[in-house]
């Protein structure tokens, strides 16, 4: 009795809810693009959804005309979190350093950001909400991490001050 209880315990406090589940069957509209090209660049990614069901998001980063970004973002609902909440990321990356971000709300003119790193296999990566912090056009602000009971955007973007091209690969997000 005292093992099952011990479980089913555990199972409660590591359980994980499926924020996005990439498969055949996804509309890839549901992400948008944003490029450099808002403020002038000429930066081109896209997204789509392979043959196995993933959501791929790829193309190339340009330095002209004081470019250098490209995003996909992810409105949703409002997800309900907690100061020890944790999303987890299941993807393939290139190599390369990505950023992702999240917005409590929309209009707000900064994101809560961390950066990780790509290895070229398939990964997952673990980040703790409470440790993103607030940036504007690439510069950290001056303003406290994360610390909202929720959020309402998803971003991926890339960012690393060189044009090259890209590959991010996404199976799944989970939030802990």
């Amino acid at each position: 009795m005292k093992l099952y209880l011990s479980i089913s315990i555990l199972a409660i406090i590591m359980s994980t809810t499926l924020l996005f589940d990439f498969t055949k069957n996804t509309n890839p509209k549901e992400w948008k693009i944003i490029d450099d090209v808002v403020m002038g660049g000429k930066s081109n990614g896209t997204f789509m959804i392979d043959k196995d069901g993933n959501g791929v998001f790829s193309g190339e980063v340009s330095l002209e005309n004081n470019g250098g970004f490209s995003s996909v973002r992810y409105q949703c609902n409002p997800v309900k979190v907690t100061k020890d909440s944790k999303v987890h990321i299941r993807l393939k990356g290139d190599g390369k350093d990505y950023q992702f971000r999240i917005k409590n709300i929309l209009k707000a003119y900064y994101s809560y950001t961390t950066t990780f790193k790509t290895t070229g296999d398939w990964q997952t990566i673990s980040i703790k909400l409470t440790d993103l912090y607030p940036t504007f056009r690439g510069q950290k602000l001056d303003l406290p991490n994360f610390s909202s009971d929720s959020f309402k955007e998803i971003v991926f973007l890339i960012a690393n001050k060189k044009s090259e091209s890209f590959q991010l690969v996404l199976d799944q997000i989970e939030l802990e």
